[in-house]
């Protein structure tokens, strides 16, 4: 098993192809996808297509990637997290973004698996600047953000075939900020 990041709670390990189980799991739920489109992913999509993507994420860079988020005392598959440039992005601008189990939520497990990612991204791999969005109305995931130390930019309106129509918000925090948080002790 291949660890890319631990934190007091959390493996954030390569995901395996061993893995589609978990993801169509985690992709059955409908509250789990509720601001993700709201439909279930099909079976046959993350074999074929989500799943490959994210192995080949570990071939192209160490930096970067998706992550299956692992349960330390349990062993039990959370969810994931993300951490890569958006298309036409700053390579040194990654995108941080996360999907857990319902049985995770309220539990602390994505503010942890965050902070520790922008920790790394900050002090490991060159990163100047991490952004993150979300559906305006999903509180949980703006309040993660704000946890891990992302403040508000903007709200605009987004739509996409893929995850519907609505307002959404973008979040950042910039190395210098995070630096300033950190000697604070926030």
């Amino acid at each position: 098993m291949h660890v890319f990041l631990e934190t007091e709670r959390l493996l954030l390990r390569h995901f395996t192809e061993a893995d589609v189980d978990n993801l169509f799991d985690l992709d059955s739920d409908p509250q789990v996808m509720r601001f993700v489109g709201g439909r279930p992913t099909p079976r046959y999509v993350i074999e074929h297509d989500l799943l490959p993507g994210y192995l080949r994420y570990y071939q192209r860079s160490d930096r970067y990637g998706f992550w299956a988020a692992i349960e330390k005392p349990s062993g039990d598959f959370l969810g994931w997290f993300h951490f890569r440039p958006l298309k036409g992005a700053s390579p040194n601008e990654p995108e941080l973004g996360f999907r857990l189990r319902k049985a995770a939520w309220s539990q602390g497990y994505a503010t942890e698996g965050s902070r520790a990612l922008v920790r790394k991204g900050f002090t490991e791999t060159g990163v100047e600047r991490v952004v993150a969005s979300a559906f305006a109305d999903n509180i949980a995931s703006r309040r993660v953000l704000e946890k891990a130390g992302l403040t508000l930019v903007r709200t605009y309106h987004h739509s996409s075939p893929d995850f519907g129509d609505g307002d959404a918000v973008e979040y950042a925090l910039d190395k210098a900020d995070w630096e300033r948080q950190e000697a604070a002790g926030v």
